[in-house]
């Protein structure tokens, strides 16, 4: 290992100002990067790990923030050691993209809407590596493949609302990667991203990093990356550094109460071997909450079958309908009430869909959805608004569904406001608690969503979704950008909440160890269908599918020692969902495997 870092961070002081005066991020924080070196940055959202790494790239001044003090210093390949916190504008914005990359958490917000993958991509290699203009198409074309993009050079012509989350994390890395920057900052690049998709990108990053000796900062709270990733660990708390060491010492023997609190967090694949029903975790230092197991009843709420939900392609001169994506093709399950179905699979599955499909917010093409005996699909506008009084969701991306104008306090009591249940002192009385249930103090009422941390918008997106005391609640990816000591405490109040209040749940997710912890059924999806569902048990322990046995293959153990390579990772390219428009689709056909226990035997093209 070399001394000459390729970045060090000293003493680094970032203040934010605020209505309320100046606010401090980041305390006084050091560490360093080496060439070839990945150092894991951890932490709860709001503990400074994100700032760290925006004051690297300069961007932190572009939210409003202030480096206060301290140094960035920064070797560049050919003019030696320099301090970024002195640079100014015009040389920071030849360095930034060109000699260090940054992957950002949120894809959408690092692409830009109006322009095709294609141009985002040939942008920074036109401008930092002066290549002509069909060099660069031929490279992001290379680039694509690189991060395992189905169909590539149709992909160039997309724009990113075209495309899955996973594929547009992928873009995005893909273009951090351009370049081949000498430090890439990876911000909770697969948070968004399932299993085998991130698998593939952290086994992607570990490649590139060995053959270009490319030192990487990797922000994340998953442990499990951590595990698989890193060389060094760096454990952030509130805007200080509380402790440092390599990848083992820090799993094996973590000193600080900080550390082993968020190890304890970690949900952990088979930690629920041989128990039959989901029970909240047992957090360090929690004695709070109880952690008894949910039976649940068997009275079905929600029985889907046979839905089919497909979204037309348009082509031609007169925008005529030239094929259907198959997005959900004949699925069929029950949720009984107090209880807990889990779907399952990677991005791109028609997991998302079937959940949307389930309150019409897209419109199924055919089957049926039964929801406390009242037929969903055939009722109209007016019953459909009444009916979704019982049914609530929970989306993916808590910032994309609140309103940025308005007030936390108003978004919770809209829905109240809109059916009428609660009002004036009732109303204010009720936000207030929902506000406690989820664990957030009632001074963030008068604040706005830009001004809380990922983790606490996602509770609000809770709390609103609770104020109907809904029966039904589909949970789509509801925890998968939340960091493992709020995540496991979102968890838990979404359990202690089916515990007495007897919601039922349908769980959209891909991270198997969180589904493994919730769960009283499984249903895993690929390509539209379910191919295998049953008893969490049951597909857990004794998973018969091969699609199912190669994702729980993919899951990254919190353990160092057990790391995934890349040859343990064999994943087919997944077919292409879109079909022309006469095409028949073969029915699901099931075999029993074990009591409710079934699997697909239809061709599922896995």
């Amino acid at each position: 290992m070399l001394d000459n870092a390729i970045a060090s961070i000293e003493n680094l002081r970032v203040e934010f100002q605020t209505k309320d005066g100046p606010v401090v991020g980041v305390e006084d924080v050091s560490f360093k990067i080496n060439p070839g070196e990945t150092v894991c940055i951890v932490g709860e959202s709001g503990s400074g790990k994100s700032v760290s790494s925006l004051s690297l790239m300069r961007l932190v001044e572009y939210g409003g923030g202030d480096i206060a003090g301290g140094r960035l210093l920064f070797d560049r390949k050919d003019s030696g050691e320099m301090d970024l916190a002195q640079v100014d504008k015009n040389l920071m914005r030849t360095i930034r993209g060109n000699e260090i990359g940054m992957i950002f958490q949120e894809p959408m917000t690092a692409l830009n809407p109006v322009f095709t993958v294609g141009r985002q991509l040939t942008e920074g290699l036109r401008l930092h590596k002066k290549l002509s203009k069909s060099d660069a198409e031929a490279r992001a074309l290379e680039l694509l493949r690189e991060v395992r993009i189905p169909e590539p050079e149709r992909r160039l012509k997309q724009y990113p609302h075209e495309l899955s989350g996973g594929m547009r994390q992928r873009v995005v890395i893909a273009m951090a990667m351009a370049c081949e920057p000498r430090l890439l900052i990876a911000d909770e690049p697969t948070t968004a991203l399932d299993v085998t998709i991130q698998a593939e990108i952290l086994a992607l990053m570990d490649r590139l990093k060995r053959e270009t000796g490319t030192a990487v900062m990797f922000i994340t709270h998953d442990m499990a990356v951590v595990a698989q990733m890193a060389d060094r660990v760096v454990v952030m708390f509130r805007g200080n550094k509380v402790e440092e060491g390599t990848v083992e010492e820090i799993f094996e023997n973590p000193q600080h109460d900080y550390t082993k609190a968020l190890l304890a967090a970690v949900p952990k694949l088979g930690e629920m071997t041989g128990t039959d029903v989901p029970s909240p975790m047992k957090l360090f230092g929690d004695t709070s909450h109880s952690t008894d197991p949910i039976p649940g009843t068997d009275e079905p709420i929600l029985e889907v079958k046979n839905l089919v939900t497909r979204f037309p392609v348009k082509g031609g001169l007169m925008r005529r309908t030239v094929a259907n994506v198959h997005a959900v093709e004949d699925v069929s399950f029950t949720v009984n009430k107090g209880q807990t179905l889990s779907l399952v699979g990677e991005s791109g599955c028609g997991k998302s869909t079937a959940g949307r499909s389930l309150l019409r917010l897209v419109e199924p093409t055919s089957g049926s959805v039964q929801f406390d005996g009242k037929d969903i699909i055939s009722l109209n506008a007016k019953d459909m608004h009444a009916a979704r009084q019982d049914m609530q969701m929970i989306f993916q991306d808590p910032f994309a569904s609140l309103n940025p104008q308005m007030m936390l306090q108003d978004q919770v009591a809209e829905p109240m406001r809109n059916y009428g249940t609660h009002s004036g002192s009732a109303l204010m009385e009720r936000v207030a608690m929902l506000f406690d249930r989820v664990e957030l103090p009632r001074s963030f009422m008068r604040r706005y969503p830009h001004e809380m941390s990922g983790g606490q918008r996602q509770r609000i997106a809770i709390a609103r979704a609770l104020a109907l005391n809904p029966k039904l609640i589909v949970a789509d990816e509801a925890v998968s950008a939340l960091d493992v000591s709020v995540q496991a405490q979102v968890l838990n109040l979404m359990m202690e909440l089916q515990a007495e209040l007897g919601i039922s749940y349908v769980f959209i997710s891909h991270d198997m160890a969180v589904v493994e912890r919730v769960s009283h059924y499984v249903g895993v999806m690929y390509l539209g269908r379910i191919v295998e569902i049953g008893p969490r048990r049951a597909v857990f322990e004794n998973p018969q599918h091969p699609y199912t046995q190669a994702l729980m293959k993919a899951v990254p153990i919190a353990d160092p020692r057990r790391r995934k390579s890349e040859k343990d990772l064999n994943f087919k390219p997944i077919p292409s969902p879109i079909h022309p428009v006469g095409y028949e689709a073969a029915p699901s056909e099931y075999k029993e495997v074990g009591p409710g226990h079934q699997v697909l035997i239809t061709d599922s093209g896995y």
